[in-house]
């Protein structure tokens, strides 16, 4: 769900992220594939068409139905989150996790490869109040270890923006999880990895990690243009789903995996237990 901006302008000039975080300033950084929304210099929302925005995650998933998010939307005054937990549709803690979860997947796309700030409108505000910020440093590292993970599963990233084409893989292919089947499932050779995530009401990103693994074994087409993310790496075999995905190197640094943040984790524990 994407409104329009309340205030602010353009400025001439495209800031950085950071800069923006340094200046403690307010209002929304518009991007190629998407827009952050930062308070007093931390990131509180972001949104992009590629990635199903947290009304997605919810309803599709199961959380909310249509009907509740729509009440939602047209009684709440102080934002749409404060509303979903203050009339008892959400737990604090269930908002949070989810919130976290469409803000990160929507930064990917916003601030990842191939996209990039244009401008910003001072004084934006997102339509879904707040709810917990996150410092501009790190939604910065997260998008840049989801690429470096990307790239390292199988680096052709032609395959995340392109129709998904099922195929048949040889013999030695591993078999497909249930997280795997339900994108195959979709696969049809019309729909878009940003659509099936949406119709699955599932994050972005984690519908590339699928679809990534799945044309590295071999059960999804790889563009026959694909080109490398890798340097002197060369494309796939026309008529195949391409070559076997690199292996990372022992003590590699491609993929780097921080601490989990324990705080979320017992807020998450407590949501679970507040809805068993």
């Amino acid at each position: 769900m994407s409104l329009p901006h309340r205030t602010g302008a353009r400025t001439g000039r495209a800031p950085s992220l950071i800069g923006l975080a340094d200046e403690r300033a307010s209002g929304a950084l518009l991007c190629d594939a998407g827009t952050v929304y930062l308070r007093d210099g931390q990131v509180v929302h972001a949104e992009s068409p590629v990635a199903p925005g947290i009304e997605v995650l919810l309803t599709t998933g199961g959380r909310l139905t249509a009907d509740s998010w729509r009440e939602a939307v047209g009684r709440a005054t102080g934002g749409v989150g404060r509303f979903l937990v203050d009339s008892g549709r959400l737990s604090g803690a269930e908002l949070e996790i989810c919130h976290l979860g469409a803000l990160f997947d929507a930064a990917y796309f916003a601030l990842g490869h191939g996209s990039g700030p244009r401008g910003f409108q001072r004084g934006a505000a997102h339509w879904l109040g707040p709810v917990r910020p996150v410092g501009a440093v790190a939604v910065e590292r997260e998008t840049r270890r989801r690429g470096e993970l990307l790239a390292a599963l199988w680096p052709y990233p032609q395959v995340d923006t392109e129709p998904v084409v099922p195929r048949r893989p040889d013999g030695r292919a591993p078999a497909v999880t249930a997280r795997q089947r339900a994108v195959l499932a979709l696969a049809d050779g019309v729909r878009t990895p940003a659509r099936i995530a949406h119709e699955l009401g599932r994050p972005a990103f984690h519908t590339l990690i699928d679809i990534r693994r799945l044309a590295a074994a071999g059960h999804v087409a790889t563009p026959r243009s694909a080109r490398p993310e890798h340097p002197g790496r060369p494309g796939p075999p026309a008529g195949s789903a391409a070559f076997a995905p690199p292996a990372p190197a022992r003590g590699s640094r491609a993929v780097v995996f921080t601490d989990p943040d324990i705080d979320l984790l017992r807020r998450l524990r407590d949501a679970l237990e507040a809805t068993l």
